[in-house]
């Protein structure tokens, strides 16, 4: 069973691995920039429901999945890298923010960002470490719910957060210039997220 002391330690990872910068964060605080907080939110909602469904996933067994078929986890894991160097284009090629406010631009959907996290290397890695650090084997498919639950609870404001820090920095970055210069700044940061692939896969 999932005692208080668990639970705890559980949340304190949930939150440091929420909040921290990522793949996810780094499209959020650029959406909050460049659309503003309410329209973000679809964006919000699919990240935390996604990540939701991928915890369960990997709790009822999807991981014992890749172990029996390795190549269909490098499939998905270079599918994320492909689909991560097409959002960081995206980004790095999103318009000022006026032309957003006109409808010009798009944020991310809902769907969209919910699919993502089946894609996104970081969302693997904490599944998985919350599932095999954190879920009692006594009563486990009700640990496993319990886990997703807690960390959808967490990583909504966490993920909040970043949107809001996006929507504050608008203002300064009214001036194309500087709002060009952060964009490539952000499409930059998640093409480096990348490195952990890449290394592994030149070694």
């Amino acid at each position: 069973m999932l005692t208080l002391d668990l639970l705890l330690g559980f949340a304190l990872f949930a939150l440091v691995t929420s909040i921290t910068p990522g793949p996810n964060n780094t499209m959020l605080l650029a959406s909050g920039v460049n659309f503003g907080f309410n329209r973000t939110i679809p964006h919000m909602l699919g990240v935390t429901c996604g990540f939701f469904v991928l915890v369960v996933a990997v709790g009822f067994g999807l991981g014992t999945v890749f172990k029996t078929w390795p190549l269909l986890y490098t499939v998905l894991r270079y599918a994320g890298a492909a689909y991560l160097l097409y959002l960081a284009w995206k980004i790095a090629n999103s318009g000022p923010v006026s032309e957003s406010e006109q409808g010009r631009g798009r944020p991310i959907s809902y769907l969209g960002a919910a699919a993502f996290q089946w894609v996104n290397p970081k969302a693997w890695i904490m599944a998985i470490g919350a599932i095999s650090t954190y879920t009692p084997m006594q009563g486990y498919f009700t640990n496993v719910i319990v886990i997703a639950a807690v960390f959808a609870i967490i990583n909504l404001p966490s993920v909040g957060l970043w949107v809001g820090c996006g929507t504050l920095l608008r203002n300064v970055l009214r001036d194309p210039r500087w709002l060009r210069l952060f964009n490539w700044g952000m499409a930059s940061l998640l093409v480096v997220s990348l490195y952990p692939l890449l290394l592994e896969s030149f070694s």
